[in-house]
């Protein structure tokens, strides 16, 4: 499987709360009504600008194997390191919104429009990591369809730069997906272009390989422990698995705009 994959913005539409969330306000804490209208015209410009687009390629054990090791620098013990050798299937993927996304905000910027930008980064911030959940649930309802992910097994999604995966694994990452495919390059620090851009590997196992314990030496480096939340999610149902993966449906069917799956 090595897919090109376009997606409609109401897919990855980022939710009000999760965007000021991005900001420190927290759910639930009353805003000023200026902030509403920020928030609605971010909205309005990432709307114009998106592009939504990703890549999606399957993976042998030994070709992730490979992928992962990267250039050495990551972590010796390391919670991908552990959960690949258990997967029942492997792909890499990138998504992106686009460079005009990324264009706006430094206009913004250029601009000292500056409530303005750091709101549009914040709403993109969030589109983009729904679009990396999007193709897990995609490529989850996928295996699903070819009778090939049991219930008792869940697709996550896990990045370099994360988990103790050492981010200059993006380059042998990026050399077997090619995500330059849909414009997506990347620069000597490794940091990708454009910016609102999420790439990785999206592993397929029985569920209990993704519960691991957040008790690592590179956990101790971390500041959100994210997983455990991802965890608990998992653990209701409520991500991973195939009953996630299919398409939202509309009056007119699934709303995602090219998926031949």
């Amino acid at each position: 499987m090595d897919e090109i994959l376009t997606f409609s913005l109401d897919e990855a539409a980022p939710d009000r709360t999760a965007v000021l969330a991005g900001q420190g306000i927290p759910p639930g804490h009353a805003v000023a009504e200026r902030i509403d209208v920020l928030y609605a015209a971010a909205s309005a410009l990432l709307a114009a600008a998106a592009r939504p687009r990703g890549v999606l390629l399957e993976i042998s054990a030994a070709g992730f194997a490979a992928v992962h090791a990267g250039e050495g620098a990551s972590a010796a013990a390391t919670p991908v390191g552990a959960i690949h050798g258990r997967a029942e299937h492997l792909a890499l993927f990138a998504v992106t919104l686009g460079e005009e996304v990324s264009r706006e905000i430094a206009r913004r910027f250029a601009a000292h429009d500056l409530a303005l930008a750091v709101m549009l980064d914040a709403a993109a911030s969030v589109a983009a990591d729904n679009l990396a959940g999007l193709i897990e649930q995609r490529y989850a309802a996928a295996l699903a369809d070819a009778g090939a992910l049991p219930a008792t097994s869940a697709v996550l999604r896990y990045s370099p730069g994360y988990c103790g995966w050492h981010v200059s694994g993006q380059r042998r990452l990026f050399a077997a997906l090619r995500p330059e495919r849909i414009g997506i390059s990347l620069g000597p620090s490794c940091l990708m272009q454009p910016l609102k851009s999420v790439s990785g590997v999206l592993i397929a196992g029985p569920r209990e390989i993704h519960l691991f314990s957040d008790s690592y030496p590179c956990c101790d480096e971390c500041a959100t422990h994210d997983c455990r939340e991802r965890q608990r999610a998992l653990a209701a149902g409520r991500a991973g698995g195939a009953e996630q993966g299919a398409p939202e449906q509309g009056p007119e069917g699934p709303r995602s705009s090219q998926w031949t799956w």
